[in-house]
């Protein structure tokens, strides 16, 4: 079931007549203490909700830079029950921004669904996108999820129809992650004129808010989606500005940050911008 923290968020959203940022990083990217540095300094530069990826070695819809964070995060030692630890750090000065969970279903099985359940909960997750199960497959964890109110946040795509979109939403709760584009994250770019009517189509199916991710890489582009969507999902630049500051001796922190407040301000701002614009 869907968790307050989540509800409230985009109940504000929906006052404030704006979409919301999603910033996606990886847990223990480029290490433990830089990774938990980023995921406090989220909300201020501009993250409304926080997607934070499990470090897994096979991350079957990734594409190159969510992959190569996914192997640093494991190299630095990251683990399932570590990402939990740097979870209830964040909770320690933060419990208002929601969290959630991104990652493949191996680890949390592995883990057990009722373990994970309650320790996620007790450390203060929010939500989980389990990229790799399907609604079909998902009765045990969704089971688990409800248990503890943690969302089970599903994946909607573009070859969606209308028959497989209403088992998608059936027993979805907090948001549904619109994938606008076919393929893995981090390659095509989103096209707002595809994706605003496919938007409409899986709010109307599920009643619930629609984050737009996959194919999402500059402020431009993440204003367009943020005019037609209730939420906007970057990934795949963020962990590249991390790998540009390996590469170039700098601080990861900084550089994800400073990309962050730069696309939140994009997003924040989309709506306002085209009101502007239709008037003069």
């Amino acid at each position: 079931m869907t968790t307050a923290r989540i509800d409230a968020r985009f109940a504000e959203l929906k006052a404030q007549g704006r979409a919301g940022f999603i910033p996606y990083v990886m847990t223990g990217d480029p290490s433990r203490d830089e990774a938990l540095e980023i995921l406090k300094g989220l909300p201020a530069a501009g993250a409304d909700i926080i997607e934070l990826g499990l470090a897994f070695s096979d991350p079957m819809a990734e594409g190159p830079p969510i992959q190569r964070a996914a192997l640093r995060g494991l190299k630095a030692g990251m683990t399932l029950r570590g990402t939990l630890d740097l979870v209830a750090e964040f909770r320690k000065s933060d419990d208002t921004t929601p969290l959630i969970l991104m990652g493949y279903l191996n680890p949390v099985e592995s883990y057990g669904y009722a373990r994970f359940a309650k320790e996620a909960a007790e450390a203060g997750v929010d939500g989980l996108i389990a990229v790799d199960c399907p609604p079909e497959e998902a009765g045990d964890l969704a089971a688990a999820m409800d248990a503890e109110q943690i969302s089970l946040i599903r994946l909607a795509t573009p070859t969606s129809d209308d028959a497989r979109l209403a088992t998608i939403v059936q027993g979805t709760s907090g948001f549904v992650y619109y994938v606008s584009v076919a393929g893995v994250t981090g390659v095509l770019e989103a096209q707002a004129s595809s994706v605003a009517p496919a938007v409409e189509r899986v709010r109307k199916a599920s009643g619930l808010p629609v984050a737009v991710g996959f194919g999402v890489k500059t402020p431009e582009r993440a204003a367009e989606i943020a005019r037609v969507a209730d939420a906007v999902v970057v990934g795949s630049v963020l962990v590249d500005e991390v790998a540009a500051a390996l590469q170039g001796g700098q601080s990861a922190v900084t550089r994800v940050l400073d990309k962050v407040r730069e696309l939140s301000t994009a997003v924040r701002g989309a709506r306002t911008s085209a009101s502007v614009a239709e008037t003069v």
